[in-house]
């Protein structure tokens, strides 16, 4: 019996408080256009998320030993990629989470993760700024009283909202996670594992 194609999609989880997220998007674009796949871009509550899962442990900023390490360990990565890394005055991430929508309905979903990552998690802003917001909103040449009006709407909300919903029912509890179908892949440290599964994916079914 010949078996079903898989989906050439990635569902890329991630929140912009998310360093390793941020990490991780430095590579996955040129991935997933090696093996010919798209990705899926969803903005979840990465501090809902772990609650969902049933993580109640402190967060990571709280934890001083952890936290020196965690840092060190970001800049490892970032050396390796060949990326800055700053850490941002503030995490308070919601409302660029909710501008992914606004990028998504342009087709400029990854265009926007770069945007808003470089001056956050590649320059130490503040992400809760509505000055950074403008600013990122600019950059992409769109209009920043509009966007920042999308970024308080209802619609955004909802539209957050669900994302956070499906996440959750797929079992998603940290960020970045990478889903092919059901096969999951969690943190950027995981990418060579991801890889694997997109070449084996691809000697398989053929190149398309």
């Amino acid at each position: 019996m010949e078996r079903a194609p898989l989906p050439d999609v990635i569902d890329f989880y991630f929140d912009f408080m998310s360093p390793f997220a941020y990490l991780a998007h430095t590579q996955l674009p040129a991935l997933a256009s090696r093996y010919d796949f798209r990705i899926a871009y969803h903005a979840i509550d990465l501090p809902a998320a772990k609650r969902a899962a049933g993580n109640t442990a402190p967060p990571n900023v709280s934890i001083p030993v952890k936290l020196r390490y965690l840092v060190a360990d970001m800049q490892r990565w970032a050396r390796r990629y060949g990326v800055p890394l700053a850490f941002p005055k503030t995490l308070n991430s919601e409302r660029l989470n909710l501008g992914l929508y606004f990028a998504a309905d342009r087709g400029r979903a990854e265009d926007y993760l770069r945007a808003a990552w470089l001056p956050t998690w590649g320059q130490g802003g503040d992400m809760g700024s509505e000055g950074l917001i403008s600013e990122v909103a600019q950059s992409m040449g769109w209009d920043a009283a509009e966007f920042l009006q999308f970024t308080a709407s209802p619609e955004a909300r909802e539209r957050y909202a669900l994302d956070n919903r499906d996440s959750q029912a797929r079992g998603v509890f940290g960020a970045p996670t990478m889903m092919i179908g059901e096969e999951m892949w969690w943190g950027n440290d995981r990418l060579g594992f991801l890889e694997e599964h997109l070449a084996a994916t691809r000697q398989d079914g053929g190149e398309r």
